[in-house]
């Protein structure tokens, strides 16, 4: 068994003095006992937070995740790991069928060597071409049963997000398949109308993918004003909301306001981060659409919408503190609340839980990450 001491540990509601035992990838205990161990790693003066969860990236490292093998796949995670995310979801953007397929049997086989791995989040294809933003609308569909069981079947308990719009599965099945397999219904890329969310909420939806990043607004129809996807993520309390945190996507004020109305509970932070995250690479191409690297952002080469951000964690959980938000309010936010959509023990620093931690200076600058127990060696 091993310890962390810390004056420092950040738990859900305070900041705690004590001792984190850890053994076989689980924590034993969190206090100020003195039990034997075979290594104590001193972090008197830092923070030790729950490890980052990650639940919507395209890549980072220069390595993405569709169309990859298994050493990129790897490669890209490793990446996200070495700023403190020690949980993530490899996110699929809209492909082809066969191309979507192999992609989640590659990522499978990776997260076999590699526990980062919790599973994986499709984002598409069945979304709305009015709202497309960078994915290629030329394999936009309508939900196609035959399809999305065969991945449900075939990858029972891995697929554990599922991004589409709503108004597409008019009955609902597909929306009921979801959730009838653990997997998370998420609203997004999506034109859906109140009516069309409420449906999809009293079927199991229960989160946003990021929040006014094409998601639909307020339109008139015979001079009555109808919500869209965006006044429907506050409008019902089922629903947490994913907010891209790179003060890019939205600008800070944007950003506070809507942690401020929705509530700190109900916020999950995430990069929707591009391969070229944690690099230097200044152009690129996703799923057939190019991409230039300008302003912090990653942009379509006409310059009409974001393609993605270029973030990694540790970047979004500064900018969020940089709002005055308190280091155990953006923990929640970072790992925490995503951990309880997803129903994994980890997300916490309590008895029980991963033993994933990320520790932080004063500056809030990486500077160490444990993952399941293990002490990462590169930072």
């Amino acid at each position: 068994m091993k310890r962390i001491k810390s004056h420092k540990i950040v738990l859900l509601d305070r900041i705690y003095d004590g001792y984190i035992y850890f053994e076989g990838g689980q924590i034993i205990e969190v206090s100020n006992n003195e039990l034997e161990v075979s290594e104590t790693y001193d972090y008197s003066h830092d923070f030790v937070l729950p490890g980052f969860i990650e639940s919507h990236t395209h890549g980072a490292g220069g390595c993405g995740f569709l169309n990859s093998d298994v050493k990129d796949i790897v490669e890209a995670c490793n990446t996200h790991l070495k700023h403190g995310t020690t949980a993530i979801l490899p996110t699929i953007t809209t492909a082809s069928f066969g191309e979507m397929y192999n992609s989640i049997k590659n990522i499978k086989e990776a997260s076999n060597d590699n526990p980062n791995i919790i599973g994986v989040h499709l984002e598409g294809p069945y979304l709305s071409k009015k709202q497309c933003g960078a994915q290629n609308p030329d394999f936009i569909t309508k939900p196609i049963k035959d399809e999305y069981l065969k991945i449900l079947s075939d990858f029972p308990s891995f697929i554990k997000r599922w991004t589409y719009a709503p108004e597409n599965d008019l009955d609902m099945e597909f929306t009921k398949a979801l959730t009838n397999n653990n997997v998370i219904a998420s609203i997004g890329h999506s034109d859906a109308k109140y009516s069309e969310v409420k449906k999809a909420v009293e079927s199991g939806a229960n989160l946003v993918t990021h929040l006014y990043s094409c998601t639909s607004t307020i339109v008139r129809e015979n001079g009555f004003r109808v919500l869209g996807v965006t006044e429907s993520a506050y409008a019902f309390d089922e629903l947490s909301i994913e907010l891209i945190a790179d003060n890019r996507h939205l600008p800070k004020e944007l950003l506070n306001l809507a942690i401020k109305t929705k509530g700190v509970d109900k916020v999950i932070l995430t990069t929707d981060s591009l391969e070229i995250a944690g690099t230097d690479i200044k152009k690129g191409s996703m799923n057939a659409i190019d991409f230039i690297v300008e302003d912090g952002v990653a942009k379509m080469t006409d310059r009409s919408a974001f393609v993605g951000s270029i973030a990694t964690s540790d970047i979004l959980f500064r900018n969020v503190i940089d709002l005055g938000y308190s280091i155990n309010e953006v923990s929640k936010m970072m790992s925490h609340n995503i951990a309880q959509l997803l129903h994994v023990n980890k997300g916490d620093i309590k008895k029980g839980y991963d033993a994933d931690f990320v520790i932080l200076n004063n500056n809030y600058q990486i500077k160490d990450v444990f993952t399941l127990g293990n002490k990462i060696k590169e930072k």
